[in-house]
Protein backbone atom coordinates (compact mmCIF):
# COMPACT_ATOMS: atom_id res chain seq x y z
CA UNK A 1 0.00 0.00 0.00
CA UNK A 2 0.98 3.74 -0.92
CA UNK A 3 -0.31 5.92 1.16
CA UNK A 4 -2.58 8.54 -0.73
CA UNK A 5 -3.21 6.23 -3.38
CA UNK A 6 -5.34 3.12 -4.32
CA UNK A 7 -5.56 0.53 -6.96
CA UNK A 8 -8.90 -0.76 -8.96
CA UNK A 9 -10.12 -3.46 -10.63
CA UNK A 10 -13.19 -1.96 -11.33
CA UNK A 11 -13.39 -0.98 -15.03
CA UNK A 12 -16.12 1.92 -14.05
CA UNK A 13 -13.37 3.86 -12.22
CA UNK A 14 -10.23 3.57 -15.29
CA UNK A 15 -9.80 7.32 -17.02
CA UNK A 16 -9.71 5.89 -20.75
CA UNK A 17 -8.56 9.32 -21.97
CA UNK A 18 -5.32 8.59 -19.39
CA UNK A 19 -4.83 5.54 -20.70
CA UNK A 20 -4.63 6.20 -24.34
CA UNK A 21 -3.19 9.12 -24.03
CA UNK A 22 -0.33 7.50 -22.39
CA UNK A 23 -0.32 3.98 -24.43
CA UNK A 24 -0.60 5.64 -28.21
CA UNK A 25 2.46 7.63 -27.18
CA UNK A 26 4.70 4.35 -26.12
CA UNK A 27 7.56 2.42 -27.87
CA UNK A 28 4.87 -0.62 -27.75
CA UNK A 29 1.92 1.10 -28.93
CA UNK A 30 2.88 4.17 -30.71
CA UNK A 31 -0.55 5.71 -32.58
CA UNK A 32 -2.63 2.45 -31.26
CA UNK A 33 -6.46 4.06 -32.41
CA UNK A 34 -8.53 4.68 -29.50
CA UNK A 35 -11.23 2.16 -30.53
CA UNK A 36 -8.46 -0.38 -30.38
CA UNK A 37 -7.24 0.38 -26.73
CA UNK A 38 -10.86 0.46 -25.65
CA UNK A 39 -11.68 -2.86 -27.17
CA UNK A 40 -8.27 -4.20 -25.58
CA UNK A 41 -9.30 -3.32 -22.40
CA UNK A 42 -13.13 -4.10 -22.56
CA UNK A 43 -11.72 -8.05 -22.97
CA UNK A 44 -9.26 -7.85 -20.32
CA UNK A 45 -7.93 -7.53 -16.63
CA UNK A 46 -7.54 -4.13 -15.60
CA UNK A 47 -6.01 -2.28 -12.56
CA UNK A 48 -5.94 1.09 -12.31
CA UNK A 49 -3.84 3.11 -9.89
CA UNK A 50 -5.31 6.22 -8.53
CA UNK A 51 -4.77 9.20 -6.04
CA UNK A 52 -6.72 9.37 -3.05
CA UNK A 53 -8.55 12.19 -5.66
CA UNK A 54 -9.65 9.93 -8.34
CA UNK A 55 -7.90 10.72 -10.50
CA UNK A 56 -5.87 7.98 -12.24
CA UNK A 57 -2.08 8.01 -12.31
CA UNK A 58 -0.76 4.14 -13.68
CA UNK A 59 -2.34 0.86 -15.12
CA UNK A 60 -1.72 -2.72 -15.89
CA UNK A 61 -3.93 -4.77 -18.40
CA UNK A 62 -3.87 -8.31 -18.10
CA UNK A 63 -5.02 -10.78 -20.93
CA UNK A 64 -6.03 -14.10 -19.17
CA UNK A 65 -8.25 -17.11 -19.03
CA UNK A 66 -8.17 -16.89 -15.25
CA UNK A 67 -7.05 -20.75 -15.51
CA UNK A 68 -3.99 -21.39 -17.32
CA UNK A 69 -2.38 -18.43 -19.11
CA UNK A 70 -2.15 -14.64 -18.47
CA UNK A 71 -0.35 -11.77 -20.64
CA UNK A 72 0.47 -8.66 -18.60
CA UNK A 73 0.49 -5.79 -20.82
CA UNK A 74 0.35 -1.98 -21.00
CA UNK A 75 2.05 -1.06 -17.57
CA UNK A 76 2.54 2.57 -16.89
CA UNK A 77 2.66 4.74 -13.98
CA UNK A 78 2.46 8.55 -15.09
CA UNK A 79 6.35 10.40 -14.78
CA UNK A 80 4.75 12.65 -11.98
CA UNK A 81 3.94 9.34 -9.58
CA UNK A 82 7.18 7.42 -10.00
CA UNK A 83 9.62 6.85 -7.48
CA UNK A 84 7.26 6.22 -4.45
CA UNK A 85 7.11 2.41 -4.92
CA UNK A 86 3.83 2.64 -6.77
CA UNK A 87 4.56 0.16 -9.66
CA UNK A 88 6.16 -2.32 -6.90
CA UNK A 89 2.91 -2.27 -5.13
CA UNK A 90 0.96 -2.66 -8.89
CA UNK A 91 2.89 -5.84 -9.44
CA UNK A 92 1.82 -7.22 -5.71
CA UNK A 93 -1.68 -6.84 -6.33
CA UNK A 94 -1.09 -7.99 -9.82
CA UNK A 95 0.50 -11.25 -8.70
CA UNK A 96 -1.63 -11.75 -5.45
CA UNK A 97 -5.28 -11.30 -7.78
CA UNK A 98 -7.29 -14.29 -6.92
CA UNK A 99 -8.08 -15.14 -10.11
CA UNK A 100 -4.32 -15.01 -11.82
CA UNK A 101 -3.29 -18.02 -9.32
CA UNK A 102 -1.98 -21.48 -10.26
CA UNK A 103 -1.26 -20.36 -13.74
CA UNK A 104 0.59 -22.74 -15.62
CA UNK A 105 2.23 -19.48 -17.40
CA UNK A 106 2.49 -15.87 -16.99
CA UNK A 107 4.80 -13.90 -19.60
CA UNK A 108 5.18 -10.42 -20.21
CA UNK A 109 7.23 -8.42 -22.99
CA UNK A 110 9.53 -5.54 -21.93
CA UNK A 111 12.69 -3.61 -23.11
CA UNK A 112 13.22 -1.72 -20.05
CA UNK A 113 11.34 -3.15 -16.86
CA UNK A 114 13.27 -6.26 -16.26
CA UNK A 115 14.68 -5.28 -12.48
CA UNK A 116 10.85 -4.75 -11.32
CA UNK A 117 9.30 -7.61 -13.10
CA UNK A 118 12.35 -10.28 -11.81
CA UNK A 119 11.12 -9.26 -7.78
CA UNK A 120 7.90 -10.76 -8.81
CA UNK A 121 9.50 -14.19 -10.34
CA UNK A 122 9.28 -13.05 -13.95
CA UNK A 123 12.75 -14.15 -15.93
CA UNK A 124 14.13 -14.89 -19.03
CA UNK A 125 12.04 -17.56 -21.42
CA UNK A 126 12.91 -20.67 -20.27
CA UNK A 127 12.36 -22.47 -23.83
CA UNK A 128 12.24 -19.78 -26.61
CA UNK A 129 12.86 -22.59 -29.32
CA UNK A 130 9.44 -23.58 -28.40
CA UNK A 131 7.74 -19.92 -28.68
CA UNK A 132 6.97 -18.67 -32.31
CA UNK A 133 5.32 -15.06 -32.75
CA UNK A 134 3.56 -13.28 -35.79
CA UNK A 135 4.63 -9.70 -34.91
CA UNK A 136 3.37 -6.65 -36.72
CA UNK A 137 4.94 -3.65 -34.97
CA UNK A 138 3.83 -1.34 -37.18
CA UNK A 139 0.22 -2.35 -37.19
CA UNK A 140 -1.28 1.23 -35.41
CA UNK A 141 1.31 3.50 -37.66
CA UNK A 142 -0.55 4.94 -40.78
CA UNK A 143 0.03 3.20 -43.78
Amino acid sequence: MVSGYKISTNKSDLDFNVIHSFISNTYWAKGIPAETMQKAIDYAMCFGVFTDRNEQVGFARVITDTATFAYLSDVFILDAHRGKGLSKWLMEEIVAHPDLQNLRRFVLVTKDAHGLYEQFGFGAISHPDDYMEKWEPNVYQSK
